[in-house]
């Protein structure tokens, strides 16, 4: 873990964001808060639970709760090490990603990551859910094909959205894992995150951030301009 990372700009007065980049795959964990209220939601602690809740309370914010967009284990791992040690409720991710939790100690096992564990959220997550966070409230949209319960969360009023393994700078999720799908994932970016609109900026789960219409305009694989090359139209298909 790496807490003197530097913050990501303030997308509003409403919210702030800063990035923790944590396990050997440099996951951005990313915490968000209530400008108003102090109070912070962690998303996707994969891993150094005790460090990311230090780093939170150095800067003078409150835990509130845990967010988790899916169930691979630089998103999830430290997730049950975190609510042991602050009880904060778990919300996330959308139970189609129930076997990856489960199968967490083994995704600990292969990868070295030996403290991960199962956990059960306290709530899980379906498309068009809301979520609080002291005075704030967020969007979530169920976008599988990463992983088949991959959700993502979004603040309107900042323009700003924590989007895990769907969308990258310059990419998007891989998809060869179990229950991966491209043409699934590649919907999910086209039909979930291009109307919440070009000016949104987002945080991926790994590497830079950018914005929705940087990535329509020339993301290699989910641009305006490749799927129409593709022949690819998800507006003229069924859900």
């Amino acid at each position: 873990m790496n807490p003197s990372s530097p913050d990501r700009p303030s997308p509003s007065p409403a919210i702030g964001v800063f990035v923790i980049p944590v396990t050997p795959f440099q996951q951005n964990c990313t915490v968000v808060w209530c400008q108003k209220t102090r109070k912070a939601a962690i998303i996707d602690p994969g891993d150094s639970a005790a460090e990311i809740l230090a780093e939170v309370r150095r800067r003078g914010l409150e835990p509130e709760k845990i967010w988790v967009t899916h169930g691979h284990i630089d998103h999830a791992g430290a997730v049950a090490d975190m609510k042991d040690i602050s009880a904060l409720p778990v919300e996330g991710p959308h139970p189609e990603d129930q076997f990856w939790i489960e199968g967490l100690s083994q995704q600990g096992a292969a990868y070295g990551m030996l403290q991960a564990r199962p956990f059960t959220p306290d709530r899980w997550l379906g498309d068009d859910d809301r979520v609080t966070l002291g005075e704030t409230e967020w969007e979530v949209y169920h976008t599988p094909g990463h992983t088949p319960g991959h959700v993502i969360f979004f603040h309107r009023p900042s323009r700003f959205a924590q989007v895990g393994d769907v969308l990258f700078k310059g990419s998007v999720g891989r998809t060869d894992f179990p229950r991966g799908d491209l043409r699934t994932l590649m919907r999910s970016v086209v039909t979930r995150l291009w109307p919440l609109g070009d000016d949104v900026t987002f945080v991926p789960g790994h590497g830079p951030q950018s914005t929705l219409g940087e990535e329509r305009r020339t993301n290699p694989f989910v641009s305006d301009a490749v799927l129409r090359a593709q022949g690819i139209d998800f507006g003229s298909e069924q859900a």
